[in-house]
C-alpha cells in the first residue's frame, strides 16, 4: 500500500522532470539562433542633422500701436457706436417690448387663434400666456414677427455675425404639441 502512495507521489514528479529536461535542448537551440540573428542584422539608422542655428530679429513694429492695447480697442469700438448699421439704427430707437427680454429658446407657442380675420399666437414664458401678432417684437435680438401659421411663428432677427456686421436672419418658434 505504501507503494502506491509512494509511485502517486513521485510520478508527477518525474514526469515533470522529463518535461524540463526536453525543454532545455530547445532553449539552447533557440539561444543560439537568436545570437546567430543578432550577428547577421545590422541597424540602418541615418545619422540625425545638426541642428539649425538660430538668428534672432529685432521687432521692427515696436514704434507702431500695440495690437491688444486699449487704444486700438476703443478706437474701433467707438466706430461702430458712430456709425450703426442702418438695421440696428431703427431698432435701437424705438420703445421696447416686454418679451424682448426673454431669450427665444425660453419661449414656447402653445396654440394659434384667429380674431377678427387677424392671426394670433398664443406664445408661453415663464408660466404666462402672452396674445402675439405679426409686426409684434420679441427675442433679444431685435425679432419682429413675420408671420404665424397654425403650427409656427416667424420672425426675423438682426444679430452680428463673425466679422461684426449686422445681418438679418429669419427664425421660427414651432408648435409645441404634448403627448397624451
Amino acid at each position: 500500500m505504501m507503494r502506491i502512495e509512494r509511485f502517486k507521489l513521485l510520478a508527477p514528479l518525474a514526469l515533470t522532470a522529463l518535461v524540463l529536461a526536453g525543454c532545455s535542448g530547445e532553449q539552447e537551440e533557440l539561444a543560439q539562433w537568436m545570437e546567430q540573428q543578432r550577428r547577421e542584422v545590422k541597424p540602418d539608422v541615418p545619422p540625425l542633422s545638426p541642428p539649425k542655428k538660430f538668428n534672432p530679429q529685432s521687432y521692427a513694429a515696436l514704434t507702431g500701436v500695440e495690437p491688444f492695447s486699449t487704444q486700438k480697442l476703443t478706437v474701433a469700438l467707438g466706430r461702430v457706436t458712430r456709425e450703426p448699421s442702418s438695421l440696428l439704427s431703427a431698432e435701437i430707437n424705438r420703445r421696447r417690448e416686454p418679451l424682448e427680454a426673454y431669450p427665444l429658446d425660453s419661449m414656447t407657442m402653445v396654440g394659434s387663434v384667429v380674431k377678427t380675420g387677424r392671426p394670433y399666437a398664443l406664445l408661453k414664458v415663464d408660466n404666462l400666456l402672452y396674445q402675439v401678432k405679426p409686426g409684434d417684437y420679441l427675442g433679444q435680438n431685435y425679432g419682429k414677427i413675420t408671420k404665424i401659421s397654425e403650427t409656427g411663428v416667424s420672425l426675423r432677427e438682426i444679430v452680428q455675425d463673425a466679422a461684426g456686421e449686422w445681418i438679418e436672419r429669419t427664425s421660427a418658434l414651432q408648435l409645441q404639441e404634448k403627448a397624451r
